[in-house]
């Protein structure tokens, strides 16, 4: 699958626009950890693309979020290494650990958006130029700052070998490269 026809997959199944918001970032992060670690940037991207593809057919419920994923991307012969990341995103519908660095990174990276994203929200003009990676570390110790966000998840950036703050750096640099296309 390529990136025009992900994206019209994307387009099918969420209709939200935060939503692909936060999946055009997730790919964008996954692209630069690729580049960083020297992986395959269009396999990481759209597996940052689509790993949430099934949020609003599931409504979000973490017992199944993933599993109608699995199912699309199967029937769209979608790189089974891609399927195998995306499944193990959420881990909760079948209780397996994640194990690769792929695994690690798309946890982490998918994760770390919504944290970027929050803390851009509260600057004044809540535009993502003027974030700073530091300010993304400091809030990652705020637990009541965007509460819903795993800061457990973000920490597996240490699992693939880049230290949180390295960690915050790319991925806020790598969404200032779309922030006119996320709004930010």
């Amino acid at each position: 699958m390529n990136r025009e026809e992900a994206i019209q997959l994307l387009h099918q199944h969420i209709k939200n626009d935060r939503m692909i918001a936060h999946s055009l970032a997730s790919e964008v992060v996954m692209k630069a950890l690729a580049r960083h670690l020297g992986y395959d940037e269009e396999k990481w991207g759209l597996a940052g693309l689509l790993h949430d593809l099934d949020v609003e057919i599931t409504n979000a419920d973490l017992n199944i979020h993933g599993l109608e994923t699995e199912k699309i991307l199967k029937e769209n012969n979608v790189d089974p290494e891609i399927v195998d990341a995306i499944k193990m995103h959420n881990t909760q519908p079948h209780g397996i650990p994640r194990s690769t660095i792929f695994h690690h990174a798309l946890a982490a990276g998918e994760t770390i958006t919504g944290l970027i994203m929050a803390t851009t929200f509260v600057y004044p003009d809540k535009k993502i130029a003027g974030v700073k990676s530091k300010s993304v570390t400091k809030r990652m110790k705020e637990k009541a700052f965007a509460a819903s966000v795993s800061r457990e998840h973000i920490l597996e950036c240490e699992k693939i070998g880049i230290p949180l703050d390295l960690f915050a750096e790319i991925s806020v640099n790598a969404m200032k490269e779309i922030a006119e296309e996320i709004g930010l």
